[in-house]
């Protein structure tokens, strides 16, 4: 895809302003980074950063037995979360693959909001469409809202700045206007810390991340890109999809069997999925951290007494640990456990790595 076919966001005029460096994903051309990835990475952990994630899917669902539908199709039982309630899930092909992982957002029993993967929108709305039964919609807005993630320790005191509310448990949502606008306000994120998400409509975002960005600066905190935000996710050990999900990555293989509704009468790739879980999948996903100088990266081999065991799917140096670490595909069948050391090829250098079960480093979310 050449730069000139690259969706930009609603608010990209401000990252300009800010100095942002660009780069494509997923078809868009995102901000990367403003002051530098470990600095913004570490505002993150330790005060508070705004990230434009406007390139994220939406989609609704919607009409009598909405709900209902998307239990009956994606992997997680909606139905053990109340309307204002979020849900992590994923949708999946007959044969256990992922087309995408999501979060699904319960309005009401006629009303579900999706939020897929930049690159995935098209697909998960063209399989929820083609199974839609009569009466029920399913619509792509995928440019019709923004999405701004405010995360870390001082998200809460920047969200209630502006008049919104944050007092919340965590995967909840709620709806609120920000200056006579809507602006829906859940408490989810990708860091690992504890945070928030505003979806405002398409046309308002660049205000509202005009005011963020006053806000988190004032308090010290940092605009945030696609860097940190990759930074921070993989010391969390949470998938992306083309990395640790795919249509050839199994929810199980990826440890995301948590978000599988097992005891459901029915999801897309049910038996598939149910098949290997009594089986046991082939490969699972580890963490490895180098115990030397050396920075990891995707499709590295990782090898135990001399033999290739897996493969790395996303890599990078942890800003908080000061270390490479990675998450890893390994055989199930190779006799490594967390606390075990095992070498990954870099560059033809076969760099002594620990096996560590994610995350890296604490979780904060709640």
């Amino acid at each position: 895809m050449s730069e000139a076919e690259l969706v930009r966001g609603p608010a990209h005029t401000v990252h300009v302003e800010l100095g942002a460096t660009f780069a494509p994903f997923g078809g868009w051309e995102m901000p990367v980074s403003y002051s530098g990835v470990v600095a913004e990475h570490k505002a993150v952990r330790e005060s508070v950063g705004v990230f434009d994630v406007s390139h994220l899917g939406k989609a609704v669902v919607s009409g009598p037995g909405a709900a209902q539908f998307v239990d009956a199709t994606l992997t997680n039982d909606l139905g053990r979360i109340r309307p204002g309630k979020a849900q992590y899930t994923l949708c999946c092909t007959e044969s256990g693959g992922v087309v995408d992982d999501l979060i699904a957002y319960h309005v009401s029993d006629e009303e579900v909001f999706l939020v897929p993967n930049a690159a995935n929108t098209a697909a998960v709305v063209a399989a929820l469409a083609t199974q839609a039964p009569a009466g029920v919609t399913v619509a792509d807005r995928h440019r019709d809202f923004g999405v701004l993630a405010v995360q870390g320790p001082g998200s809460r005191a920047v969200v209630e700045s502006l008049g919104l509310p944050a007092d919340m448990e965590y995967m909840a949502f709620a709806d609120a206007t920000w200056r006579g606008a809507p602006v829906r306000v859940c408490r989810t994120g990708y860091t690992g810390e504890h945070g928030y998400e505003l979806i405002p409509a398409w046309s308002d975002t660049e205000a509202l991340l005009r005011a963020l960005v006053d806000q988190v600066r004032g308090v010290g905190g940092q605009v945030a890109g696609l860097g940190a935000r990759d930074t921070l996710r993989t010391e969390m050990g949470y998938p992306l999809h083309g990395h640790e999900l795919s249509l050839d990555i199994s929810p199980l293989q990826a440890r995301c069997g948590w978000a599988v509704g097992w005891k459901k009468e029915q999801f897309w790739g049910k038996d598939a999925l149910v098949a290997e879980k009594t089986a046991g999948p082939a490969r699972v996903l580890r963490g490895v951290k180098a115990l030397d100088r050396g920075v990891l990266r995707p499709g590295l081999t990782v090898t135990h007494d001399g033999k290739s065991i897996g493969t790395t799917t996303s890599g990078t140096f942890s800003p908080s640990l000061g270390v490479g670490i990675a998450l890893a595909l390994l055989d199930s069948s190779a006799e490594v456990t967390p606390g075990d050391t095992v070498e990954v090829d870099v560059r033809g250098r076969a760099l002594a790595c620990e096996i560590v079960a994610p995350p890296f480093v604490s979780v904060n979310t709640k």
